[in-house]
């Protein structure tokens, strides 16, 4: 009888058990209640994902992307991991590279963030950088082939690399976290969108266990994503978001319109200004994503208060501003590139003390 010879799968069975081990080292993330009126009769909700060990909500989505290269046999002993990135998934998969002891490349614009690029550096990663955001594709491919390595393509895996069933997927801990609040079941949940594969786990889990909540997905000026949900047997362009980590040139492979109920345009300059409100009047210092998915979620309440609704809405904070010293928090730098947040920062004062959204605010706001 013919004897057959496995692969010796012993390092990967190993890399499987450090990562999550990791996963049960972690604690999960805080969900914070942002203070609002008591009369509006609405309750916000952040869920702060800045809190993880590498800083920003791709913390999730790089331990699924290693997760399944590795049990999908693309990641093994030695092999060099290749991503393009916007910053943010860049650090997370630099940590875990470096935690399996692999060779990471990230490649991204160079308007990336410096802080950013430290964060990678710092776990041994290196950086390439391209001109255009367009280019970040081809060159991560390229870069794989040259070194024979794994290129992990969030844009494509990030909607397939999550159980959006639970598994302790972000979805499964907010409501396990709403449980005991006066609104257990949110109107809103509201995310934005830099591979889609956040909002396509959230909403596919919604609809699995039938929750009435809705989803609604933010996105900044020029981004694909919007027409591509507006339109969607079109093929949109965009082009390069000024907001890091959200919006993007192209519609991405793991976008998924079809389980999105609401999407709202957001001027750039008023996603810097929510943020900078958000500390105003919490104390917590988010990234400019954070900002947008804000300027989102005041909208929601303001229609939740106009119809007299109570309820509650939910929303992430996805890094710390302090990633952006030298970019979104440097007014001189802000100035330069045209994202002048007072106006926006009036229309929010106005709303937090009427309670209305005004009709028409800012210009990319339809």
């Amino acid at each position: 009888m013919p004897r057959f010879t496995a692969p010796d799968r012993s390092w990967s069975d190993d890399a499987v058990r450090r990562i999550e081990a990791e996963g049960n080292r972690s604690a999960d993330t805080h969900l914070f209640a942002v203070p609002l009126p008591e009369h509006w009769g609405v309750q916000v909700y952040l869920k702060d994902e800045s809190t993880h060990r590498t800083g920003s909500l791709k913390h999730r989505l790089a331990r699924s992307l290693f997760l399944f290269g590795l049990v999908n046999g693309w990641i093994t002993e030695g092999t060099t991991i290749v991503e393009a990135s916007s910053g943010s998934t860049a650090v997370s998969e630099a940590y875990f590279a470096q935690l399996l002891g692999l060779p990471f490349i990230a490649v991204m614009t160079a308007t990336t963030s410096p802080e950013k690029v430290a964060l990678i550096q710092q776990y041994g990663g290196e950086c390439r950088f391209v001109e255009h955001a367009s280019d970040v594709y081809a060159c991560a491919e390229e870069v794989a082939r040259e070194t024979a390595g794994h290129y992990m393509d969030q844009f494509t895996y990030a909607e397939r690399a999550t159980d959006w069933r639970g598994n302790n997927n972000i979805a499964e801990s907010i409501f396990g976290q709403l449980a005991l609040e006066p609104h257990p079941l949110p109107a809103w949940i509201v995310v934005g969108a830099g591979t889609g594969g956040t909002s396509a786990t959230i909403g596919r889990y919604l609809r699995y266990h039938r929750h009435p909540t809705r989803l609604a997905v933010v996105d900044p000026e020029n981004s694909a994503f919007y027409p591509a949900w507006a339109q969607p047997d079109a093929t949109p362009t965009g082009r390069p978001s000024r907001i890091e980590g959200i919006g993007r040139p192209r519609s991405e492979p793991s976008f998924v319109p079809s389980v999105i109920d609401a999407m709202i345009r957001v001027p750039d300059a008023a996603s810097v200004a929510a943020a900078q409100h958000l500390r105003t009047l919490t104390g917590l210092h988010a990234g400019p994503s954070t900002g947008t998915n804000l300027w989102g979620v005041w909208q929601l309440v303001a229609d939740l208060i106009a119809d007299g609704r109570s309820g509650s809405i939910v929303s992430l904070m996805c890094d710390s501003g302090d990633r952006y010293a030298a970019t979104y928090d440097d007014h001189a730098w802000l100035m330069r590139n045209g994202l002048d947040p007072s106006p926006a920062l009036t229309v929010l004062d106005d709303f937090f003390e009427t309670g209305v959204w005004p009709a028409r605010t800012l210009e990319s706001t339809d």
